[in-house]
């Protein structure tokens, strides 16, 4: 069982629910949807007045880890068991599976476009990036169909930001911040000396890399009666020797500036899926007593491979009952390249080659010819 600091909460309807036969909470920024699910076994009594569709808090000891909603509540009854089994995502949840407001309009800028998208929707605690200034589009448009999420993280990506939310149910448009400090080390060493991990497992890939991202726009005023493309920028990744481009087409782009930027992200998110460090400890808190989340910044040596470096935690999975105790999955990625906004990389050691892009920008224009 869970000690009471690691235990897993649900509070339903201003009632608390916990001692789970068994549980996983889900947090990853590169998925939309944070997903969680609780069982209880054995007919020990439990929320069975809990619907589908009920706002709720998971809470980890004293802390919130999501705020979202009841997906599924799924009952069994056999002739040893019952069972009852609870499972929802966080608020993006909501933003998936709703349509976007329809709408077209001219000098609008990301924040418009994030509460026309969100808000409607019940998202009230917003939080948007205050460290670069923001473009307003000349012209932007939601289409008939377009998710409520995909509307958002297609604003979010022309300014080369990325939307999340925190636990408390704060949607948040932004880089994050690498200039943070690790809040733990994980070691795992042939002696065994210092060891706090069970287990690293990595994956390296070359099969979503791009050599060159080039993002074609349209500049109010200077697109020809044809449609024809008045802004170009194209951003090379050196460390992609292989020829491997990529064209994407971007209407609502408003300059030069956002087109590169959407060009970058693009390249920083091919490199992102490029290398995959995971990690399984015991419990669900740092030695400090955080609980672990999306966003932090770890220290790793894996004496083994060599491997002594910064890493940014980009998911992690919580889980635990009555047998097995706690532990949490970390999924890591290279500092500094997913949404590479404020990066420091001084704290760097590596004794192997980084699969991080080296971005140079060698085509930006505004040309009303392009592509005549």
């Amino acid at each position: 069982m869970a000690s009471h600091s690691e235990s897993v909460a649900l509070l339903i309807d201003a009632k608390a629910h916990s001692e789970w036969s068994s549980y996983w909470i889900d947090s990853d920024l590169l998925t939309p949807a944070d997903a969680w699910e609780v069982r209880l076994s054995h007919g020990a009594g439990g929320p069975l007045s809990v619907q589908c569709g009920s706002r709720v808090q998971v809470k980890v000891g004293r802390d919130t880890v999501l705020i979202g909603h009841v997906d599924q509540v799924r009952r069994r009854t056999s002739k040893d068991e019952k069972t009852l089994t609870i499972s929802g995502r966080d608020l993006v949840g909501v933003l998936r599976d709703a349509s976007a407001p329809v709408f077209t309009a001219r000098q609008v800028g990301l924040a418009e476009v994030v509460a026309n998208v969100v808000k409607p929707l019940g998202i009230t605690k917003i939080r948007i990036s205050r460290a670069q200034p923001h473009a307003a589009w000349d012209r932007i448009s939601i289409e008939p169909g377009d998710s409520a999420w995909d509307a958002l993280v297609r604003a979010a990506s022309a300014e080369g930001l990325s939307p999340w939310f925190d636990p408390d149910g704060t949607l948040v448009v932004d880089v994050p911040d690498y200039r943070s400090p690790p809040v733990a080390t994980l070691v795992l060493r042939k002696n065994g000396e210092g060891n706090n991990v069970e287990w690293f497992d990595e994956d390296m890939s070359f099969a979503e890399r791009f050599s060159e991202v080039t993002v074609l726009g349209q500049s109010h005023g200077t697109a020809s009666a044809l449609g024809q493309h008045a802004i170009k920028v194209t951003v090379k990744d050196k460390t992609v020797t292989t020829y491997r481009p990529k064209v994407v087409v971007d209407y609502d782009a408003p300059n030069l500036a956002a087109a590169e930027a959407r060009a970058r992200k693009i390249i920083s998110d091919s490199a992102l899926a490029g290398h995959t460090l995971r990690a399984g400890v015991q419990g669900h808190r740092t030695p400090d007593g955080l609980l672990w989340k999306p966003g932090q910044r770890v220290n790793v040596v894996w004496e083994e491979h060599g491997l002594d470096a910064v890493f940014f935690l980009i998911a992690r999975r919580l889980s635990g009952g009555r047998r097995g105790g706690t532990r949490t999955t970390l999924t890591l990625k290279d500092d500094g390249v997913w949404i590479a906004g404020n990066a420091s990389h001084g704290s760097r050691r590596h004794r192997h080659k980084r699969s991080g892009p080296s971005l140079e920008v060698t085509d930006a224009v505004i040309d009303a010819s392009i592509m005549r």
